[in-house]
């Protein structure tokens, strides 16, 4: 087995009392590790529009998985995977830690809007300092 598809291996482990999908070297990697690579959610110039909360609950975890994948993704379809990882990430958080069928219903939401911006706009912060090579594939 390569080491591509071993740092690839997607696995699912319980963060801050829910189980979220990520990638092993995420998982792996320490608390300082993440911070180097990981900021919560949006561009880190984007802070005040992009917040880490959805209706008083913290999404920052998925975000950081996001961030962690398109650090590490080489290619379109790691990109595409990211952000469809995202997703699913935000729509378990939002599960497992809303009560109120309206303020869940809210939060959906806004998370289908975090991954519409991802899939429109990520593109470009996958790409970046990444080789035009590898885009192709």
């Amino acid at each position: 087995m390569s080491n591509k598809v071993v740092a690839n291996k997607l696995e699912v482990r319980e963060l801050n009392g829910v189980l979220l999908i990520g990638t092993a070297g995420f998982w792996r990697a320490t608390t300082a590790k993440r911070k180097t690579i990981c900021n919560g959610c949006g561009p880190s110039s984007w802070k005040s529009f992009v917040p880490d909360t959805m209706y008083g609950l913290r999404v920052t975890d998925a975000c950081d998985i996001h961030d962690w994948m398109y650090h590490h993704g080489k290619t379109e379809r790691d990109r595409k995977l990211a952000d469809r990882i995202f997703q699913i990430n935000l729509n378990r958080i939002i599960d497992q830690k809303s009560g109120w069928w309206l303020t869940k219903k809210l939060r959906r939401a806004r998370a289908y809007v975090y991954f519409l911006a991802v899939c429109w706009f990520g593109y470009t912060a996958f790409w970046k300092g990444k080789p035009d090579n590898e885009r192709s594939q």
